[in-house]
């Protein structure tokens, strides 16, 4: 785990199920085994990640609670202060995620928790930005080498001209209001 546990893989979408609802390290950890299995997950890493968010002054813990022959458990729920880092990371993850990355996928999970203009504005300047960076066909290969020497630069044109085509037309359905967008969640 990275000495800023806040840099962690797992904050964001552990954020994000906090939004949904307040939680224990067990049940957050089956639910970010169910929806993301591409995710390492460890219940010692989800509850170490808690104390440190706690510490943080992202979340907070509630008095632990017995419920049937269970041992008690300690449910966390995001602090304001939790719910505005959340939003920055979800952010930063749709502007600024490297192409194809699991950054960008766990920003685009919780996109609904801005509001949908920002969101598409996000999306569509992410999408300008790759389109910059996209080099063109007969650059990807430096002169002389063998296109069979180079095929990862055709692979990689293919994935973001794909996430490209993707984000913008994702952008236009949430301006058009094609996906129903929830009123972004107030701060606690």
């Amino acid at each position: 785990m990275p000495s800023d546990a806040s840099r962690n893989g797992l904050v964001l979408p552990l954020l994000g199920l906090l939004v949904e609802q307040p939680s224990h390290a067990y049940g957050l950890t089956s639910r970010l085994r169910e929806r993301y299995a591409h995710l390492p997950v460890t219940r010692s890493t989800v509850t170490s990640l808690l104390k440190a968010l706690e510490r943080s002054g992202l979340v907070a813990s509630r008095q632990p609670e017995r419920v049937g022959n269970r041992p008690p458990r300690t449910a966390y729920e995001l602090t304001e202060a939790g719910m505005a880092d959340f939003r920055r990371k979800v952010e930063a993850g749709l502007r600024d995620g490297q192409a194809a990355s699991v950054d960008f996928i766990m920003a685009v999970a919780y996109a609904s928790v801005l509001p949908a203009g920002d969101a598409a504005s996000l999306l569509d300047a992410r999408a300008d930005r790759l389109d910059r960076e996209l080099l063109p066909p007969e650059r990807e290969r430096p002169g002389g080498v063998p296109e069979a020497h180079m095929l990862e630069a055709a692979y990689w044109r293919t994935i973001v001209a794909a996430e490209i085509g993707w984000i913008r037309t994702l952008a236009s359905r949430i301006r058009s209001h094609d996906i129903e967008w929830p009123a972004a969640p107030k701060e606690n």
